[in-house]
């Protein structure tokens, strides 16, 4: 039995990163996150109502809102299977958090806060180099010079990242590490380095639980598990497809060289008895070179 929860399921997830008592992992890995880019020291969660509603199935998308003290914005998100259109998704999510801003009263001047969005992916983006990590900013095509940084978006492909404990260097890799990792652990790793991953596992410790936070988690548990079998279903699905597409197509063109090879028996033979170009071309419809070359 796991000793600690999954980080995957929606109530693991925000257990860990969405939850006002421990919102300072949350801090932590943001920090960790733009090492060297900012210094956050308070975040305030936001009403996800405010996001744009999106009609699709919430056991595998999982949004934490909120804001920092200089009032920069941040979108995290789980996100367990691919998506049609996921990074137009991405897109609006941002935009629309971005266009509220404008909301706030006639003297409003266009003095944006940078909005960021945050996606951990348990599976690899399409049409992308796979990478752990993948940062989208505006920038001027050209000469890569930044336009703007009130929009960024960091893609965390978790598949991509292969690391073992003892080749974890930076916090940032130690943090991955430990979210991949979880539901597998027996021991939480790093606590002698950094101090929030002793207080990460008294909060991701199953035992922990209460009991109406137990059967929360267990439900989460199987609205994940059931998305896994509907995913593995559709990729067998898809792969028995394509091998059948794939058997259909070795046999039809297994026929047409096979009629190929006929056409081409069939024109030698008439060109030994001397029959004109003309005609074995009218008969065979080959042309005149590969009657030429039988």
């Amino acid at each position: 039995m796991a000793k600690y929860i999954n980080p995957f399921t929606d109530v693991g997830f925000k257990k860990i990163f969405g939850q006002e008592v421990s919102k300072d992992l949350l801090i932590d890995f943001l920090n960790d996150l733009l090492v060297e880019e900012k210094s956050i020291t308070d975040i305030t969660f936001l009403d996800k109502e405010v996001l744009p509603e999106y009609m699709g199935d919430r056991g595998v998308i999982y949004d934490i809102y909120c804001t920092t003290e200089n009032g920069e914005q941040f979108i995290v998100e789980m996100q367990n299977r691919q998506q049609v259109n996921f990074r137009e998704r991405a897109l609006y999510y941002l935009s629309h958090a971005v266009s509220r801003q404008g909301e706030k009263g006639a003297d409003w001047r266009f003095n944006l806060k940078a909005v960021y969005g945050v996606f951990f992916m348990n599976f690899r983006l399409e049409n992308m180099p796979h990478k752990l990590r993948t940062d989208i900013v505006l920038s001027d095509r050209d000469t890569h010079e930044q336009f703007s940084d009130k929009l960024r978006f960091i893609f965390i492909e978790l598949p991509s990242f292969r690391k073992e404990e003892a080749e974890c260097v930076t916090d940032f890799d130690r943090w991955i590490y430990v979210l991949k990792n979880m539901e597998t652990l027996n021991r939480m790793p790093f606590k002698a380095r950094k101090s929030v991953f002793e207080k990460l596992e008294k909060i991701v410790d199953i035992a922990s639980l209460s009991k109406e936070e137990r059967m929360k988690y267990d439900e989460s548990i199987k609205v994940y598990r059931d998305s896994l079998v509907t995913m593995e279903f559709a990729e067998q699905k898809g792969r028995a497809e394509g091998l059948a597409e794939g058997m259909a197509k070795g046999m039809a063109k297994g026929k047409a060289e096979g009629k190929a090879e006929e056409r081409r028996i069939i024109a030698g033979q008439l060109k030994r008895m001397g029959m004109s170009f003309d005609a074995i071309r009218e008969v065979t419809g080959l042309s005149d070179s590969e009657i030429d070359a039988l």
